[in-house]
């Protein structure tokens, strides 16, 4: 006599069990890969807004008392991916615009500072952590010129 072999038959109860936990792991996976989507958004902008703050830095080392020049450079460094205003950057030194030393014997050097909100555009993500991130770079160089008299 010959054994068969029977297919073996879902209920209708396990077909529904199994459409449950695709849909509770769908949602998890959707909510993983949403906040993934949004870090790296946050990250580019913070990144970028990373570079404008060195290349005003850099720029104010040899240029320390032209502000806007600064800022102007600082905005179309940033002008990439991120738009920024003369509000969010501020220019700080401590000492003279100039060359030298402070009475302390440290050099004089010139800080730019970045601030800037980034929007969550992901609502799973933005219900979780809130609806911005504050975002805050800050690159500081050593004044080269012009020479203090």
């Amino acid at each position: 006599m010959k054994n068969k072999i029977s297919p073996i038959r879902k209920s209708n109860s396990e077909r529904a069990q199994s459409l449950v936990e695709f849909a509770i792991t769908l949602l998890l996976i959707l909510m993983i890969l949403t906040g993934a989507v949004e870090l790296s958004l946050a990250l580019f902008e913070y990144v970028t807004i990373r570079d404008a703050a060195q290349e005003g830095a850099l720029f104010a080392s040899v240029n320390p008392k032209e502000t806007a020049a600064i800022q102007a450079r600082v905005i179309d460094a940033a002008n990439d991916g991120v738009a920024l205003t003369a509000g969010n950057i501020t220019i700080t030194s401590n000492g003279n615009y100039c060359e030298g030393l402070t009475p302390s014997g440290t050099p004089i050097t010139i800080t730019v500072r970045i601030s800037r909100p980034h929007q969550i555009i992901m609502p799973l993500v933005g219900s979780f952590i809130g609806q911005q991130l504050n975002l805050s770079a800050r690159a500081t160089n050593t004044i080269l010129q012009p020479v203090c008299p």
